[in-house]
């Protein structure tokens, strides 16, 4: 889900990682771990293991954010000669089922990318993560920021090492706003009215790759947390709230109140996500809704003419624009059945710490890593943006639900999200069929 430019250079600008290669507390740590210089982040184990050690590394970084993980590897290949990172990318909803596919057959590779919360929360409970809890002891949580680890946490215990936070953000490009007369929308009826004048103009509003399903999940997801509040999301994932009350309702009434206003192109359920962006990126359409890690990318093409500003509020409900979507999503984990635990748990620490300062600094993420010492003047603007006016001073968030939904309900998610688009559910029966096949207990 990410999309973002080559970084170079980024190890030696992060004075955050001065440590990240260091002891990293386990009781039977390796020699190649409990040695490691920590004066210097990336400086190869002074006691590196005499046989060279190989770790498999998949992921889903095939665009441009890959620039930035293939350079933080190679550095490392470079610094730990014996401990070499071997990685492979597949695209994002392919390597959803080739990981599942993999850990299921106890064949995962030793370091895995995942997104943190639902999706992450089965493997840990079949027993195929490594818990990370006595790696951690060594000085590394004093390294990321408040509640890094909160959706990587199961049961007590920590399974993983997120380095990057999503938020969502409406891009809005700022020169047909003025060219067409056009107020930025702070509420949803503005929203609607913005819409409705730029299609009266000619001007395809909004757009959305629904046929890669999740981005319009985004703009739901979005709309229910306007709608319904942080808490309420929250209880209703965990099963502690039914979906179906009017809350979900109106979230599904008003995201069809945008497909009937025609805000999105007619052939919506055949966009990808990719395709959606390159609209927004050609300076056609004047509103995106998307992750920040859609910022480098929009930034790069439309350099100084967006912005990227909160999703409207809606008038009586119980959400507030100090809420937002996103929160801890993309780690590391060690495979359970890993012959180089010690060395992954290693390798996982220093990629970590390095993709969050390297991504947010590319507009490739947000930062799970403590970052006050990054030269701001380097940083994305837009990426900056969202992490300033979006992120920061937030009273709630909640992640995109497909992140946190486990199994086949994520998925139900997605599905029943689509037919909205398409227009083969009503509103009401959308909030009764998540409650019946998602919320069953």
């Amino acid at each position: 889900m990410k999309a973002k430019h080559l970084f170079a250079g980024i190890l030696s600008l992060s004075v955050l990682l001065t440590t990240v290669t260091a002891c990293a507390g386990s009781p039977n740590a390796s020699s190649a771990q409990s040695t490691e210089n920590s004066s210097q982040a990336g400086t190869a184990s002074q006691s590196a293991p005499a046989e060279k050690i190989t770790l498999t590394f998949w992921n889903n970084y095939t665009n441009d954010t890959q620039h930035t993980m293939e350079n933080t590897i190679k550095q490392w290949n470079s610094d730990h000669p014996n401990i070499q990172i071997e990685a492979s990318s597949t695209e994002n909803n392919a390597y959803k089922t080739k990981i599942k596919t993999a850990i299921a057959a106890d064949s995962a590779p030793d370091i895995i990318y995942t997104w943190a919360g639902g999706f992450t929360e089965p493997f840990v409970k079949a027993g195929k993560i490594l818990p990370l809890d006595d790696y951690l002891n060594d000085g590394t949580k004093d390294k990321l920021l408040s509640g890094a680890l909160t959706n990587i946490t199961f049961d007590g215990k920590v399974y993983g090492l997120t380095y990057n936070q999503q938020a969502g953000a409406l891009y809005v490009n700022n020169d047909l706003f003025e060219q067409n007369g056009v107020k930025v929308p702070t509420t949803f009826d503005e929203l609607l009215t913005a819409v409705k004048t730029f299609k009266s103009k000619g001007i395809t509003p909004m757009t959305v790759g629904e046929k890669d399903e999740w981005p319009g999940m985004w703009y739901y997801d979005m709309i229910a947390l306007r709608e319904g509040g942080a808490q309420l999301c929250l209880d209703a994932l965990n099963k502690k709230e039914s979906y179906d009350q009017t809350a979900f309702a109106e979230a599904a009434q008003k995201l069809q109140d945008l497909v009937d206003a025609g805000a999105f192109p007619k052939d919506v359920l055949g966009v990808t996500r990719d395709e959606s962006v390159a609209m927004f990126t050609q300076g056609k359409i004047p509103m995106y809704f998307g992750g920040n890690f859609d910022a480098q990318v929009i930034d790069d093409s439309l350099k100084g003419k967006v912005s990227a500003v909160k999703f409207p509020t809606i008038a009586g409900a119980k959400g507030t624009d100090t809420e937002y979507l996103g929160g801890g999503a993309d780690a590391l984990c060690v495979s359970a059945n890993s012959k180089h635990k010690d060395e992954a748990v290693q390798a996982i620490k220093y990629l970590a710490s390095e993709f969050s300062s390297g991504m947010y600094l590319t507009g490739g993420g947000l930062p799970e890593w403590k970052y006050d010492s990054l030269d701001q003047s380097k940083i994305d603007p837009l990426s900056k943006e969202i992490m300033e006016n979006i992120v920061k001073g937030s009273t709630g968030s909640v992640p995109a639900w497909d992140l946190y939904l486990t199994g086949d309900d994520a998925q139900t998610h997605l599905d029943l999200v689509q037919s909205l688009f398409g227009k083969q559910i009503s509103p009401q029966d959308f909030a009764k069929q998540m409650q019946q096949k998602v919320n069953k207990s």
